[in-house]
């Protein structure tokens, strides 16, 4: 209830928390108050710190201490927090006997030696503490003599967006046609929104649809103090410049969802507080969220992230640069895109959700390891793989989660999503699927030539490119064959002609089937051919599969070693297609040699890619060549579509030998997109559905394209299988006892 920054800070960070873990902790609050401000509370509020009573610091203290549950204590600190009571807090945190984890929302610059030994002594107490900007953890070490190990630097969270369409938002507000300047937050006199005001006859006079939006009320404590006073300054500095057309007042304090949408329609973000020791903003926080092109006064936040064509810093109180870099902005549109996608990619590592990893991972160290951290395995989220997807089929590639449409179709995207698209009809019986379902199978048939052959490239207008004549498709035909024998295996629940029509596309298709021999194309082949033999056995493709696997037992026999049991000398991507297909053709044929030559190649690639409670892809920078005979060393270049076919193959061996490593390599593997990689950062976007390109040394390719996004679907998907088939097998036993 109470509305201030570092309250709404303390509740993005605890719904972060709690939607990313399950069963790992439970987080309860104790809320400040004061003799002059009180709230009624929900039940997440187990205590409450009246900081004008300095014996409530005592109680609380005596009982966190009693209360065995408790592990750890996270402390949110800004100076005017404990103004009134700065020894009783002291005097708490000396008294507090569990664990303190102390976040510093201002670090002073210039401490006097009070202020320095206060800092000090708080820190001394406290396990570790948290600041949100470099510029704030070197102050520590350099001007208040803070070791480096006390100190963890965690950005202030941001938001992730869905990012929705600049025009539509602008008509839904009521402010189409114009072009949007917004400030918000809690309105104050350190805002120094009067500069902006100033600026606005000179844009103006360049451009007279500009509208500058200041979104927020007065912030309490100032209304306590002053009442209304700098609001009815401001409103009066408008009357006086003429400027009512051109500002409008929103004095309400907005949910979270308006706000993104107002920041959205937004033009121009403007950032222009007063205090030079401002060390982090939360207004800011959520600006750069949406991808605002920002103009700001250089606190640190800022001048730390506003690099590298992020944005525009300007001086403080200074209206004419304002102006000039708000006409600088207006009158380039590109230049305003290019700042847009820059601040995104800067901002991408301190989503919430990554915030709340490194929080956990910082909890976990610092009462030794006492709780286990359990990823929440998300809903199921299909908004962004159907933003994909057009009447022609699914898009190749994505602007951030933007569809691009310039990069046309690929038979792989849609072979892909038409088995995601059938896993998905499968799981929840939705209907609505079988339009999709249509769509990529049409798709599919589209790229079939008069030979039975594919080709796998299409422009945004249907039409062949030329890749189709330079490239090597056998990977592409085995993934439309593997796709329509899925297709086929769900058969009894889809239309009779849609079913009739995939058996002619893939009966086409086998006619020169044979005549491939790449050894992924194979292993696809042989998948495709064994979901088909579910729904209807045929020894002529029984007899297809048997010369395909043995062509991969070929090249096992051929290659492998003691020390390298694999089926070439090196490995790539997709590896993990390779065991998992002649474990299908074993399942089919019962021909020992292929189950167990699947199992031991499936043990020889796992051992190479898990490390205790994590999961490392081979690297596409370098792969993993057997001559070298050593570890790759190579980070980053890591695929999610290399991920997801780890998990449907150990999927396929934990159904077949139900040995629950497999089961626990399958939460490890998934997991990888949930932040357990090597930078702890998410993978998959919970906002948009999608899921980001890749994982490099040290960002994360945050475009959201086909093979991305349908990747993670078949992985969630897989799991969302494993998860019904355990609950059925739960149920089956309670019944039996």
């Amino acid at each position: 209830p109470r509305e201030c920054g570092i309250a709404t800070y303390s509740q993005d960070l605890i719904l972060a928390l709690n939607t990313t873990y399950k069963n790992s902790f439970s987080i309860k609050v104790c809320a400040l108050e004061s003799d002059s401000e009180k709230h009624n509370y929900s039940s997440e509020v187990k205590y409450t710190l009246n900081t004008s009573n300095s014996n409530s610091f005592q109680r609380i203290g005596s009982l966190i201490n009693q209360d065995e549950n408790i592990k750890l204590v996270l402390i949110q600190h800004e100076f005017g927090l404990f103004y009134e009571n700065e020894k009783e807090f002291q005097s708490f945190l000396y008294h507090i006997s569990k664990p303190v984890i102390l976040v510093f929302h201002t670090v002073l610059p210039y401490p006097d030696s009070i202020l320095r030994q206060k800092l000090r002594d708080i820190i001394s107490v406290c396990d570790s503490v948290i600041v949100m900007t470099n510029n704030s953890a070197e102050l520590l070490y350099h001007k208040y003599g803070i070791v480096k190990e006390k100190v963890n630097v965690i950005p202030h969270g941001t938001h992730l967006v869905q990012h929705h369409s600049k025009e539509i938002l602008k008509k839904k507000y009521g402010v189409q046609n114009k072009k949007v300047l917004t400030t918000f937050g809690l309105i104050s006199s350190g805002k120094g929104i009067e500069n902006t005001l100033d600026a606005l006859p000179a844009i103006i006079k360049v451009n007279p649809e500009v509208l500058f939006l200041i979104i927020g009320k007065t912030h309490p404590s100032v209304v306590r103090n002053e009442g209304e006073h700098y609001r009815k300054q401001l409103e009066n500095r408008v009357a006086e410049l003429n400027l009512q057309r051109n500002v409008m007042f929103i004095n309400r304090y907005v949910s979270l969802n308006e706000l993104l949408e107002y920041l959205q329609l937004t033009d121009i973000y403007l950032f222009t507080s007063l205090d030079p020791n401002q060390a982090v903003s939360g207004t800011f926080s959520y600006a750069i969220s949406c991808g605002c092109p920002i103009i700001s006064t250089p606190i640190p936040h800022v001048q730390e992230l506003l690099r590298n064509d992020a944005g525009i810093i300007i001086d403080f109180n200074n209206s004419a640069q304002l102006g000039e870099a708000v006409l600088k902005l207006l009158n380039n549109d590109e230049l305003r895109d290019n700042i847009s996608i820059n601040c995104l990619q800067m901002m991408a590592s301190t989503a919430w959700e990554n915030s709340s990893i490194a929080h956990a991972n910082l909890f976990k160290k610092t009462i030794n390891g006492e709780i286990e951290l359990n990823f929440q395995i998300p809903a199921i989220n299909l908004d962004h793989f159907k933003k994909l997807t057009t009447s022609i089929g699914m898009i190749q590639f994505s602007k951030i989660n933007k569809p691009d449409i310039f990069s046309g179709y690929t038979l792989d995207d849609n072979a892909r999503a038409l088995i995601a698209i059938c896993q998905h009809y499968e799981l929840t019986g939705d209907e609505s699927d079988l339009e999709y379902i249509n769509i990529y199978y049409k798709f599919i048939e589209y790229c079939q030539q008069k030979n039975g052959y594919f080709f796998n490239y299409v422009d945004k207008h249907c039409i062949y490119t030329e890749q189709n004549n330079s490239t090597n498709l056998d990977d592409a035909n085995g993934r439309a064959v593997w796709a329509l024998g899925y297709m086929i295996s769900i058969g009894d629940s889809l239309p009779i002609k849609l079913i009739n029509d995939a058996e002619e596309t893939l009966q086409l298709a086998l006619k020169n089937i044979d005549k491939i021999h790449s050894t992924r194309a194979m292993a696809f082949i042989i998948k495709g051919l064994y979901y088909r033999h579910s729904f209807n056995q045929s020894s002529k493709e029984i007899s297809l599969m048997k010369v395909l696997a043995n062509r991969l037992l070929q090249m096992y026999r051929h290659e492998a070693d003691q020390q390298w049991e694999w089926f070439e000398s090196y490995l790539t991507y997709a590896n993990s297609i390779l065991p998992e297909a002649l474990l299908c053709a074993w399942e089919i044929t019962g021909k020992m040699e292929y189950k167990e030559v699947a199992k031991s190649s499936f043990q020889f690639l796992l051992s190479k890619t898990f490390k205790g409670h994590s999961l490392k892809v081979i690297s596409n920078k370098t792969w993993l060549h057997k001559a070298k005979e050593e570890e790759q060393t190579a980070v980053g270049g890591e695929q999610p579509i290399d991920v997801a076919y780890t998990i449907l193959a150990l999927s396929k061996f934990y159904k077949v030998f139900k040995n629950k490593d497999y089961k626990n390599k399958m939460n490890i593997a998934f997991n990888w997109f949930l932040g357990n990689n090597h930078l702890n950062q998410i993978i998959y976007n919970p906002c948009t559905g999608g899921c980001y390109d890749g994982l490099e040394e040290s960002n994360v390719n945050l475009n959201q394209g086909a093979e991305s996004t349908v990747s993670y679907l078949m992985a969630r998907l897989t799991m969302g299988q494993l998860l019904n088939s355990e609950k059925v097998y739960t149920k089956r036993i309670a019944i039996y006892q």
